[in-house]
């Protein structure tokens, strides 16, 4: 068996490994990462940028496939796109494993030993792509840019019967899942490892290069991209600021049901993909955000029996003007069918994504949360403007990515409220009046 770690400090005492010459040197920083690897079956590797993450992860993967004991290993690195995980990392596999032998499959982005080992490359916006396949390890690479309900649906149970591992690596963007994760780790329970990489304390990086990165990116910026700070909010971000302040102010708190008030539900229906449902209820200024779902590939009466089982169904229920749609195979609406099903439903106005996502932003401030809806609040937090990487400049539109689908419902939810309740669409004061 080969083992791709060179410097012997780093070899267990015991290790009876042979030595590949693959021109990898780990740093410091990497070698506490593959100890983490080796000793607990969850990290979480929060690292500032050019630390060298990608690269170690990899040569983890190479590692773990070599030294696995398992019949015909399979070992995965997941990228939030397809394409991403073949601009980062695909390079790094194939030149790492060439002296091993391993042949390059381009086409289906995996490298393939002789013994039945295999390495492959995905992308967290085909999750489809996923299902059904077992792991021994897998790496999700820049955890903060990657749907949160990747990993509790479809990668941890695709490690459960070979008890595989999972390293959740990348650059805070904000208090999201990502922060949520870092949080639980380190508790240190459940075999869980947290791994914190600042520029400060590795001493990677120039220091010259530190304070000019610092002068021309602002300290929030360089506080998030080098000091691994949670606390600046996602770039481009629309909601990421008024955010921070409904957490300042303490608004995410558990919320009783209160049978007087008035209930509305807000969806974005799918088709063929995600569909999204945020429960608010009306009590006097402030609106309760009580619960929320997102399922994909499921029929209405799914979201019916969902709304049902919670004692929403006698709601409001807003929803987007394409619910009018009469589908081409039954002749009928899925506003006519959820109709059917006894919901009361709203169809909101057609406004253009700005003036929806404007109403969302006056709706804020009246906002609170209940822990239910903490996959909505992520969503909320990570809804960001489009970036184009090689002009360096963001789009005036949202990019679409698995944060979409809650957010769109939740503008459908601001503009119905906005439509449907006399005075809603005023300002507040500091002290939370009307401002006449």
């Amino acid at each position: 068996m080969t083992d791709l770690v060179l410097e012997e400090e780093f070899l267990d005492e015991d290790a009876d490994w042979e030595t590949a010459d693959l021109g990898y040197r780990p740093r410091e920083p990497q070698k506490e990462i593959h100890n983490a690897v080796k000793h607990h079956r969850f990290s979480v590797v929060v690292a500032h940028r050019r630390m060298g993450k990608t690269v170690s992860a990899c040569m983890q993967l190479i590692n773990s496939a070599l030294l696995c004991d398992k019949p015909n290993p399979r070992l995965g690195y997941i990228a939030p796109t397809y394409s991403q995980a073949k601009r980062v990392a695909w390079q790094y596999i194939v030149d790492y494993t060439r002296p091993l032998g391993a042949k390059p499959n381009i086409a289906e982005l995996r490298v393939d030993f002789l013994d039945g080992r295999r390495i492959s490359l995905y992308g967290a916006d085909n999750p489809d792509s996923l299902r059904g396949i077992y792991l021994d390890g897998v790496v999700i690479d820049e955890i903060a840019d990657v749907n949160p309900s990747l990993f509790s649906e479809v990668i941890r149970p695709a490690l459960a019967d070979r008890l595989g591992w999972c390293m959740f690596i990348g650059t805070p963007k904000g208090t999201n899942h990502f922060k949520t994760l870092r949080d639980r780790a380190s508790q240190g329970l459940d075999n869980w490892k947290l791994l914190e990489f600042k520029a400060s304390q590795t001493n990677l990086l120039d220091k010259s290069e530190l304070e000019s990165a610092l002068r021309e990116m602002g300290e929030e910026k360089y506080m998030q991209e080098f000091e691994c700070s949670f606390h600046a909010p996602v770039e481009g971000a629309y909601y990421g600021k008024q955010i921070n302040e409904l957490e300042l102010l303490n608004r995410f708190v558990d919320i009783q049901y209160d049978d007087l008030a008035r209930t509305f539900t807000a969806w974005d229906l799918g088709v063929g993909d995600s569909t999204a449902i945020w429960v608010a209820q009306l009590v006097n200024k402030e609106i309760r955000l009580i619960d929320f779902m997102e399922d994909h590939g499921q029929g209405l009466g799914h979201y019916v029996s969902w709304l049902r089982e919670r004692g929403y169904e006698h709601a409001t229920h807003l929803l987007p003007h394409d619910v009018e749609v009469r589908e081409l195979g039954t002749g009928r609406s899925r506003k006519e069918m959820l109709q059917d099903a006894g919901l009361s439903i709203q169809v909101v106005s057609k406004l253009s994504i700005d003036d929806g996502i404007q109403a969302v932003r006056r709706m804020l401030p009246r906002c609170w949360f209940d822990p239910k809806t903490r996959d909505g609040l992520n969503a909320l937090r990570n809804y960001r403007r489009d970036y184009n990487e090689k002009r360096d400049v963001f789009f005036d539109r949202p990019l679409h990515d698995w944060s979409s689908h809650a957010s769109d419902a939740f503008r459908y939810l601001a503009v119905g409220i906005d439509e449907g309740t006399e005075g809603w669409d005023k300002p507040l004061d500091i002290n939370n009046s009307w401002i006449v």
